[in-house]
């Protein structure tokens, strides 16, 4: 098997030139044979003979130059009557190209090849009604190998196009699986692992605080981690096996009803949070995970980078107005931040609410805090699932 791959790989780079000496081969003997006809050499075998070399010599070049090639061998056709050198040449061109080119071309050959066999009124007459199907069939074998080549290669590159989309298209598979990941990663852990931050920064700064204090501050720490562990162990498990587009069913799935535990949460840590929720309880469950995002990553990065800022959380909405969303929080004492941040959680916050057809804005506040406003439309006319319902909670800590 590999001697015959060899063979084809060798005869793959040579065939070319070789069938180029095989017409030339064959041209020169029919050129002999039609010179040596007669019982000697008279001047007109030495004319058919001279003009022989010259159209099979030619072919030589025929690939390169196939319209000379093909013009030098009409002359010869005029001239001596050479016909097979001239199949060859119109064979060529009409696998190159068909176009008015190879018709002026065909033409011009049948003309030589009629003025040629004129001396005699009875070849004169054969040649006008045989013409055509001699000549046609070198040019029909041509164009049939020529379209059939064109085919191939469309086809190949066809499929060449083909490939290159597949792999296209995978690679933006593994890029936007990573950035979902990523995403995902970063909603479920950032805000547990700033409210950890949080609970050990007010150890850090409060060392004389009782040890009932610190007993309480560490079972938050090690709950919030337990929840941080079991989020992920979630999380990675369905990434594992999940075949959604936009994953929309990664777990865990968020809800407006959770909107009071999430603020819950930062209190314990010490963040002075002010909430004032009311939604419905058939909200739609997109737009009630949308609204949780907002609200949590609000709170996280209040957790980073604006610890001990006294925060505001107003959620509002109704069928028809849609859902407003509203976190503020005060200018922060602390310069510092507790946790680095990457920036892409305000990023990927407003890729889920353009996703939802809703608007988000974020920026200073005129007293330096820090203000991030949402809103989401009540999709109408749509069966929804609904969330559970989300009691009103008004308190400040």
């Amino acid at each position: 098997m590999q001697r015959l791959r060899r063979w084809y790989a060798w005869w793959r780079t040579h065939a070319p030139r070789i069938r180029d000496f095989l017409y030339i081969a064959f041209s020169l003997l029919a050129v002999v044979a039609q010179a040596s006809t007669g019982s000697g050499w008279t001047p007109k075998d030495w004319v058919v003979l001279a003009t022989g070399l010259i159209g099979a010599g030619a072919l030589y070049w025929r690939r390169r130059f196939p319209v000379l090639v093909t013009v030098i061998n009409v002359l010869m056709m005029l001239i001596g009557g050479i016909f097979v050198s001239l199949g060859f040449a119109l064979v060529t061109l009409a696998i190159r190209r068909r176009d008015l080119v190879l018709a002026l071309l065909t033409f011009l050959g049948y003309v030589a090849l009629v003025v040629n066999s004129g001396l005699t009124e009875e070849a004169f007459w054969v040649s006008v009604f045989t013409g055509p199907f001699m000549i046609g069939t070198w040019v029909a074998i041509g164009a049939y190998v020529g379209a059939r080549r064109d085919l191939v290669a469309s086809w190949q590159d066809r499929a060449e196009r083909a490939e290159a989309e597949r792999e296209l298209r995978a690679e933006q598979a593994r890029l936007g699986e990573r950035a979902r990941i990523a995403q995902e990663m970063h909603d479920v852990l950032a805000h547990k692992v700033s409210l950890i931050a949080l609970h050990a920064g007010g150890l850090e700064v409060n060392p004389a605080v009782g040890p009932t204090k610190v007993e309480g501050s560490a079972k938050l720490i090690r709950e919030t981690a337990r929840q941080a562990m079991e989020d992920l162990r979630e999380v990675l498990g369905v990434l594992r096996s999940d075949v959604s587009v936009d994953g929309a069913d990664l777990a865990p799935i968020p809800q407006a009803a959770d909107l009071d535990r999430l603020v819950a949460d930062s209190r314990a840590a010490g963040v002075t949070v002010s909430s004032d929720i009311t939604l419905p309880p058939d909200v739609p469950v997109a737009v009630g995970r949308t609204v949780y995002r907002i609200v949590q990553e609000s709170l996280t990065n209040v957790h980073k980078h604006a610890r001990g800022a006294s925060t505001e959380v107003v959620v509002s909405g109704t069928r028809g107005d849609g859902v407003a969303v509203r976190v503020t929080n005060v200018r922060p004492v602390a310069a510092d931040s507790l946790l680095p941040g990457a920036g892409a959680g305000l990023v990927g916050l407003r890729e889920r609410v353009g996703l939802v057809g809703g608007r988000l804005t974020t920026g200073p506040t005129a007293a330096g805090g820090w203000r991030v406003e949402g809103w989401l439309p009540w999709p109408e006319g749509r069966e929804a699932e609904s969330a559970a319902p989300v009691s009103v909670d008004e308190g400040e800590r």
